[in-house]
């Protein structure tokens, strides 16, 4: 078992992308609601838990998950809104806890120094408390699991879900363990996990009983004895920071290779917006984008392309990883590929000049600004928050192209009216703009429909619509 007297907290925001648009736009809250790119390849980014129900969920297909839940809200994620949120979790759980070790944008590990020793009520006092911090800072749900190491900690918080708390006292850890999917383990996906199948092995208390040259036999010897020590609760792994990576990269193994260029390429593009939407949520450009494949042979080929420009745009990323899979991919087919984005930047690029692919490498080009309602507001909100979303497929008219100044708004935007305060579109067209005026403050709203050039009506920050106002003095 892990060290004595160690507890591990692992917090994970319940469905986070959807869950901050069902609190901010309050008429959305107990509906169905999809996150993600609305345009044809569209992925999804998070559902809430009502569209998970009819069996839409994250990474798939914007289409497959409309048709799931024919009835959901579409919306653009609000990427900025999104770490403003993030940045308070974090806040909360560091007073907690002086060492932090963030996974993502909505979930961490931590080890407060308090629950050193404790049982497992006080821990469940403690994480109640926690509960609430979060839920008083920020107005939404978390998750939280309590275990003796980080392993047990993910799992209890997966098995309290949604808006949960579960405590796995190391006296009854190998109950909880024993009877779960091996999936459940951290680094079983779905090879490791067809593998162990294969064997006989479909729980955690399986694989804990195999015996360590069988396991090692199957997974090999650095993957086996890491998940053999884990399913047996062996998990002295510390909690510490991370530090900022160096690159952000996405890959996928397949159960059957690969034989034609056209899958490749649907491959690549989805590899390459899983981890542009990583670096997106850093506040990060790339420079280089590395294509890797891999062949039933396990020869690896890679095939990089850098440029003095770095970018964000998912457009000019994804026609590079394409070309670059074109001369990358294996005789024989492809059992993996990956993408990965490097020569990071802590800046954006510049607005007015982005490298974009040509057939004798990277050129810079002049993009036309985008031109939104004139007015001073409109721009400075505009330039402030630039459009998210286009990681998860482009949408009509979408970042990267300009916007059409008769049809300046679209479902989604955060709008501001001088009289009926803050909303957000519902729907436009044909000259008219359909706004839901709601906040987290005000509650369900009302909807109004403008004309589209209503000198009333400008962007608005995104953030408005989830601070609550200052409290009176």
């Amino acid at each position: 078992m892990s060290t004595v007297g160690r507890w591990v907290l692992h917090l994970d925001m319940d469905a986070f992308f959807a869950a901050v648009e069902q609190l901010t736009r309050p008429t959305l809250a107990d509906r169905p609601v999809l996150v993600g790119g609305t345009g044809g390849r569209g992925v999804v980014a998070g559902a809430s838990y009502q569209a998970r129900a009819f069996g839409a969920r994250s990474a798939m297909p914007m289409g497959q998950a409309r048709r799931r839940c024919p009835h959901a809200t579409v919306l653009p994620p609000r990427f900025a809104l999104y770490k403003v949120i993030s940045d308070e979790v974090m806040a909360v759980l560091r007073e907690a806890a002086p060492v932090l070790e963030p996974i993502s944008v909505d979930e961490a590990f931590l080890e407060p120094p308090a629950l050193v020793g404790a049982g497992a009520a006080e821990v469940e006092e403690f994480c109640v408390a926690l509960r609430a911090q979060v839920r008083a800072r920020t107005g939404l749900p978390a998750s939280v699991g309590a275990g003796s190491g980080k392993q047990v900690a993910k799992i209890a918080s997966e098995l309290a879900k949604p808006d949960g708390l579960r405590v796995v006292d190391p006296a009854v850890e190998r109950a909880v363990l024993d009877p779960l999917p091996v999936r459940s383990l951290w680094g079983v996906g779905p090879v490791a996990e067809a593998s162990l199948r294969r064997v006989g092995v479909e729980t955690i208390g399986a694989l804990a009983a195999m015996d360590p040259r069988e396991v090692t036999g199957v997974l090999g010897t650095a993957v086996g004895t890491e998940l053999h020590k884990l399913a047996r609760g062996i998990d002295d792994r510390p909690v510490a920071p991370r530090g900022a990576a160096k690159q952000i990269s996405a890959e996928t193994t397949f159960e059957h290779d690969l034989t034609q260029m056209s899958a490749v390429l649907a491959e690549v593009g989805r590899m390459t917006a899983a981890a542009h939407r990583r670096l997106l949520l850093d506040g990060r450009a790339a420079r280089t984008v590395t294509v890797k494949a891999r062949n039933a042979d396990f020869e690896t080929h890679t095939r990089s392309e850098t440029t003095a420009f770095a970018s964000t745009d998912l457009a000019v990323l994804t026609a590079v990883a394409h070309r670059l899979a074109r001369t990358a991919v294996p005789e024989g087919g492809v059992r993996l590929v990956g993408v990965s984005l490097s020569g990071l930047s802590d800046s954006p690029p510049p607005a007015l000049f982005e490298a974009v692919p040509s057939e004798t490498g990277w050129v810079a080009t002049e993009t036309p600004p985008e031109t939104p309602v004139e007015t001073p507001a409109a721009v400075a909100a505009e330039n402030e928050h630039p459009e998210p979303g286009g990681e998860f497929g482009p949408r009509p008219g979408g970042r990267g192209t300009p916007r059409n100044p008769a049809e300046p708004y679209r479902a989604g935007d955060d709008l501001e009216h001088t009289e009926f305060g803050h909303g957000w579109v519902q729907g436009a067209g044909k000259g008219r703009v359909t706004v839901r005026f709601e906040t987290r403050a005000t509650g369900p709203g009302r909807a109004r429909s403008f004309a589209v050039d209503d000198p009333d009506l400008a962007f608005a920050d995104p953030v408005a619509s989830w601070r609550l106002p200052a409290p009176a003095r």
